[in-house]
């Protein structure tokens, strides 16, 4: 079967449309992701901070790490009150939607 040019033009155009727009499609998932990761980023450095300023975890060798609003916290505490506290501080943190504690008391 013989294409004509006007038909090829159509299909070239129709097929350079559905790649451009599947470029577009994932640099916007590349920017969403970009913030997700900042907006992390801040989390986690807002929940270190407020760790570091709590007298009774002086001691304490806590690990933090945030994902998509989800903070995870290891290491280790001197006491159980001292895990509680370091759990409730990490939930008072705007932004923090769930704090899954692995710390563990030493």
């Amino acid at each position: 079967m013989k294409l004509t040019t006007g038909y090829k033009r159509v299909v070239i155009f129709i097929l350079a449309l559905g790649m451009a727009s599947m470029l577009g499609c994932g640099s916007m998932a590349s920017k969403h992701g970009a913030k997700e990761a900042s907006v992390d980023d801040v989390i986690t450095g807002k929940v270190i901070k407020a760790i570091n300023n709590e007298a009774t975890l002086k001691s304490a060798q806590i690990k933090v790490e945030t994902s998509q609003g989800v903070v995870l916290l290891s290491g280790f505490v001197s006491s159980a009150a001292a895990e509680n506290t370091a759990t409730e501080l990490a939930r008072n943190i705007k932004g923090v939607t769930l704090v899954r504690d692995g710390l563990q008391v030493k």
